[in-house]
């Protein structure tokens, strides 16, 4: 869904989708309880560094959580990891604001 979005797509290089994909599911398996993966690639998530370089407003983040959360509703994820995936997405998404607008 990311990649055919108007707002939050044109953030990544045309060549990158595939590495940025496994980035995510790397992070996302460690962070909710898989294996640790990601820290032996990547080392500490350092999300606010990695994503600087990105305009990142109210905008992107409300967009980024929809996103995710249409995603969740389409792999049918039940309601209680649904809700704590949500929440997890809509606390990194404004944690990671760095435009005001």
């Amino acid at each position: 869904r990311v990649r055919e979005d108007d707002l939050i797509g044109p953030m990544y290089p045309e060549n990158a989708w595939q590495v940025a994909e496994e980035r995510l599911y790397l992070f996302l398996a460690m962070r909710f309880g898989g294996p640790a993966d990601y820290l032996e690639k990547r080392g500490h998530p350092r999300l606010r560094m990695r994503h600087f370089p990105f305009k990142i407003g109210q905008a992107e983040a409300d967009r980024w959580i929809d996103l995710m959360d249409e995603a969740l509703e389409e792999c049918c994820v039940a309601a209680e990891p649904r809700a704590a995936m949500h929440e997890f997405f809509n606390q990194v998404a404004h944690f990671l604001r760095n435009q005001s607008a």
